[in-house]
Formats: C-alpha cells, sequence, structure tokens
C-alpha cells in the first residue's frame, strides 16, 4: 500500500514539473510575442535626412544632423520590453533637436538586469559618445523609470531633468530633496502603473514635479510593442498616445535647455555612483 502512494505521488510530482515547465515555456514564448517592437518601431531605427541613428553595442543613438542642442535626452525601457519598441519616440524627439540615447538594459531589464551599478554605467559611458552635450534628462517607461530614477539619485552633475513615464517608480527611496525638475507621464487606464500607484509615491517626488495624466492612455501604447498582460485597452489610438507624450517630453526638455544654472560636473566625472 506504501509503495502505492508513493507511486502515485510520484506521477503526481512527475506531472506538476512537466506542467510547470510547460507553462514557464508558453509564458516566455507569449512574453517575447508581446514585448517584440513592431515593424514601425523597427522602421525608426534607420537613418534619415534628420536623424543619423547609430547601432552601439549597449545602446543606439539618435543624433540630430543639423542644430543639436545642448542638452540630450537618455532612455530606459520597461522590463522586457525590446528597447526598439521605443525608437519612433526617440527618433521624434532627435527630430527637434535634442540627442537621444536609448539604452539597452541587461536581460531587457528583467531577473535583476535594471539593478546595480552596470545599468547606469552604460548610460554615463553613452553619453561620452556626443561630446557637444553637456546636460542630460534621464527618462524611462515602467522599470525604466526606476533606473532613470537611481541615474537621478547619484547627483550627476550633467543631469539637469527626470521624465518618468507610466513608472510607480521611486517606490524604494526617495527624490523629494532633489533639484532636478521632474515630470511624470502617465495613462488613466494604465492597469500596470495604475494612477493610484503612481499618486502613491509622489511622496518620494519633489513638491514642484510636474504631473502630465492622459486620459484614455493604457501602458503599452507608451512604446510601439504587444498588448502587455496585466493591462487595459486604451481608449485613445497609440499615435494619440504617442503624441501627447512627446510633447510632454519636449516640453521637459525645453525647460532643461532654457534652465540658467550652471551645470560644471560631467556624468563621467562622478561616475554616476555618489550617494
Amino acid at each position: 500500500m506504501a509503495e502505492k502512494r508513493r507511486g502515485i505521488w510520484g506521477t503526481i510530482h512527475w506531472i506538476w514539473i512537466r506542467v510547470g515547465a510547460l507553462a514557464g515555456i508558453v509564458f516566455v514564448s507569449w512574453s517575447l510575442l508581446a514585448y517584440r517592437a513592431t515593424s514601425e518601431a523597427r522602421a525608426a531605427l534607420n537613418s534619415d535626412d534628420g536623424v543619423e541613428v547609430t547601432d552601439r553595442a549597449d545602446h543606439w543613438r539618435f543624433a540630430p544632423r543639423q542644430g543639436m542642442s545642448d542638452v540630450g535626452l537618455i532612455f530606459f525601457a520597461g522590463a522586457l520590453v525590446d528597447p526598439a519598441a521605443y525608437a519612433p519616440l526617440a527618433h521624434a524627439v532627435a527630430e527637434r533637436g535634442y540627442p537621444v540615447l536609448l539604452i539597452r538594459l541587461p536581460r531587457r531589464g528583467a531577473f535583476g538586469g535594471a539593478d546595480g551599478a552596470l545599468p547606469l554605467t552604460r548610460a554615463i559611458d553613452a553619453t561620452l559618445g556626443v561630446p557637444g552635450v553637456k546636460r542630460w534628462v534621464a527618462s524611462g517607461h515602467s522599470r525604466g523609470g526606476k533606473v532613470a530614477s537611481e541615474l537621478a539619485r547619484t547627483r550627476a552633475g550633467s543631469l539637469v531633468g527626470l521624465i518618468l513615464i507610466g513608472t510607480s517608480h521611486p517606490r524604494d527611496f526617495s527624490l523629494a530633496n532633489s533639484r532636478i525638475p521632474v515630470t511624470r507621464i502617465f495613462g488613466s487606464r494604465d492597469t500596470v502603473a495604475d494612477v493610484e500607484k503612481v499618486l502613491e509615491v509622489r511622496r518620494n517626488l519633489p513638491p514642484d514635479t510636474r504631473d502630465v495624466p492622459i486620459d484614455g492612455a493604457n501602458h503599452s501604447q507608451f512604446g510601439y510593442y504587444g498588448f502587455q498582460p496585466g493591462d487595459w485597452p486604451a481608449t485613445i489610438t497609440r499615435a494619440e498616445q504617442q503624441r501627447l507624450t512627446l510633447e510632454a517630453v519636449l516640453s521637459a526638455l525645453r525647460d532643461a535647455s532654457s534652465s540658467r544654472e550652471t551645470q560644471s560636473g560631467r556624468l563621467r566625472k562622478t561616475h554616476g555612483l555618489t550617494p
């Protein structure tokens, strides 16, 4: 009888192991499809008459061919999302004269890839390839907002702004005493970083933080990729959501460009790791 029970439990254990393995395979396969950049996004990785796109090992650089500002944008993708999904936004920002560095996070920001010094170091090193830019604004979507907040937390001398898009970060530390201007862009239909969570972390940001809510916007449409699990359907088009996001990003960059504060430090000098 005891042997029979062991045989039954052994069979059940065998079944659960294989069901779990199958579920893991299905989840990974689905995620790769859901977070894959669209063909429209990949088209934005190509250079054109207005923007030169350079593919580096750890990032893409979008550089205006004419009239480049001395303020640039560092952008971090959301966890698991193909960073190319943000190429249309990066390309559009560069068309307006602001160079953009679209950073590749280790393991796409998952399994600890968005944590530690490596993402910050990648961003810092990337700025060295744009010597004409003296000031930078950090930005990120979802989990990428955490990395951008970490970069702001370093108090790097060349950082003059922070733009948080569809994210409930920073949750684990406070930037309330930071002098860096902060802009938050979030959607009313975002149920991954929902409005309640976004408003809850308001205490961790400077009192003059600018909030830009977008009615009808969801989480997925802040990039050009598939529908993200856990999100709600948007009630506005991706094109409209991207247009409003671009307007808010450009507004923050214009404010950084017109700032009269002296930015004497370089990101490399502080190495982005000063507490």
